[in-house]
């Protein structure tokens, strides 16, 4: 055995502690979402961006198109932890496809449901996705109204 296989073994081993404190702490749904985000990035040409700092220090971003008045597309980013991610991720998901309406009624809580709940300490990232996400949409309604 290597010293790299020795490190490998160890990094694993990390991994692992970390995996298991982190499934005891988390739903299964906001491990899902944070592992694995969907829609993450930012959108050229996009109708509307939000972008805000939270409280915590993280900063979240929606960029969105809109065609005949439904969230055709949305992607967002964060500089945030996991729960901000997963949150992110499921705030997308939630808003694809609605009205611009639709979307504007989504609140965190809406978002905490849907990832089966988050820690304490954690339930603010749920509003702060909510809130990027109405920044953005309130963006793209200012801009055509002028």
């Amino acid at each position: 055995m290597t010293e790299d296989d020795d490190l490998d073994d160890m990094v694993r081993g990390l991994q692992k502690q970390i995996d298991a404190e982190e499934e005891k702490e988390f739903s299964a749904k906001v491990l899902r979402e944070y592992r694995e985000p969907r829609n993450v990035g930012r959108i050229e040409g996009a109708d509307s961006v939000g972008k805000i700092l939270g409280p915590c220090g993280d900063t979240m971003e929606f960029s969105i198109k809109i065609e005949d008045g439904r969230i055709k597309r949305i992607l967002f980013m964060t500089d945030g932890c996991g729960p901000s991610i997963a949150c992110g991720s499921m705030t997308t998901r939630l808003a694809a496809g609605n009205t611009i309406e639709e979307a504007l009624n989504i609140k965190g809580q809406d978002v905490l449901n849907e990832l089966d709940g988050l820690p304490d300490e954690n339930v603010h990232c749920s509003k702060l996705s909510a809130d990027t996400l109405h920044n953005a949409l309130r963006n793209y309604l200012e801009e055509r109204t002028g």
